[in-house]
């Protein structure tokens, strides 16, 4: 049951906000849904997004300008946490790339961090199903897309959960979390020693994989004044992935772009109408 903390009027739709007790994660979690007008006629696809590290469920929702191109096309939007809050493990908040903030939308297999780190299933098992039966959101014509940690986050589940996820797109991701810092940080921290472990939540191990999966595409935008794209981000290991399996993929660089919000929010009516044309068809 969810219970509803805030609700907003949004171009002709509803803001809301709520919290739920998480049976996957084992402590209350918050996430955000903007419905637009059309669901109040029944329900409309929706369209999950992950946010990246250090975000809340408020970040994507105040800053990416989202809601009126959504209302415009009748999608509705599930904006989750980053991580589990309040677990009372030492540490957790010492580092801004670990722990609070930075769950990865994977499933913690060392301890301390298994117990309530299972952000994967907690999406896959959990909320996807939970909005649908409880809102007018069409189970149906589910998609997902998402920003850095989150943009890792959308591919992987949606490589490894094509029937659930019917469209994917992602700004600036972490596109091959096993070759960079960050990914060989988290993977350690979360998952442990044993590599071939992190090739589940790796998005171009996945591609390679299990092949071509999504016939409509996936779209991917990428800044290139990003100061992490070099180091942390290698959309180029995603993108030869994609080519050597036959996904189709349209990567679009962008100069003078950085890894914010002004990016996101320059090219988010785009995304929108590439789940859109997918979730509508």
């Amino acid at each position: 049951m969810f219970e509803l903390i805030a609700e907003h009027a949004s171009f002709g739709g509803v803001q809301r906000f709520y919290r739920h007790a998480s049976t996957q994660i084992g402590l209350p979690m918050r996430f955000a849904v903007y419905l637009p007008p059309q669901a109040s006629a029944g329900p409309v696809p929706g369209l999950f997004y992950l946010s990246g590290l250090t975000c809340t469920e408020e970040t994507f929702v105040i800053k990416a300008g989202a809601q009126r191109m959504a209302a415009q096309l009748g999608l509705a939007l599930i904006v989750p946490d980053t991580s589990p809050r309040g677990t009372g493990i030492e540490g957790e908040s010492a580092s801004w790339d670990f722990g609070a903030g930075a769950g990865f939308y994977l499933d913690a297999t060392e301890q301390p961090w298994a117990r309530h780190y299972r952000m994967y299933s907690y999406l896959v098992d959990e909320l996807r199903p939970a909005v649908s039966a409880e809102l007018p959101i069409d189970d149906a014509r589910i998609g997902i897309f998402g920003h850095s940690m989150g943009g890792h986050g959308a591919l992987t589940l949606a490589l490894r959960n094509p029937t659930l996820f019917r469209s994917v797109s992602a700004f600036a991701p972490i596109a091959a979390p096993m070759q960079c810092p960050w990914g060989e940080k988290v993977f350690s921290g979360y998952l442990g020693a044993n590599r071939e472990s992190w090739r589940q939540y790796d998005a171009s191990e996945l591609m390679l994989s299990r092949g071509r999966t999504f016939e409509a595409g996936i779209l991917i935008d990428q800044g290139l004044a990003d100061s992490f794209l070099a180091e942390q981000l290698r959309p180029e290991i995603f993108e030869a992935a994609c080519a050597t399996v036959g996904q189709p993929l349209t990567l679009r660089r962008h100069a003078g772009y950085d890894h914010g919000y002004y990016f996101i929010s320059t090219f988010i009516d785009d995304h929108l109408k590439h789940h859109a044309s997918v979730l509508f068809a």
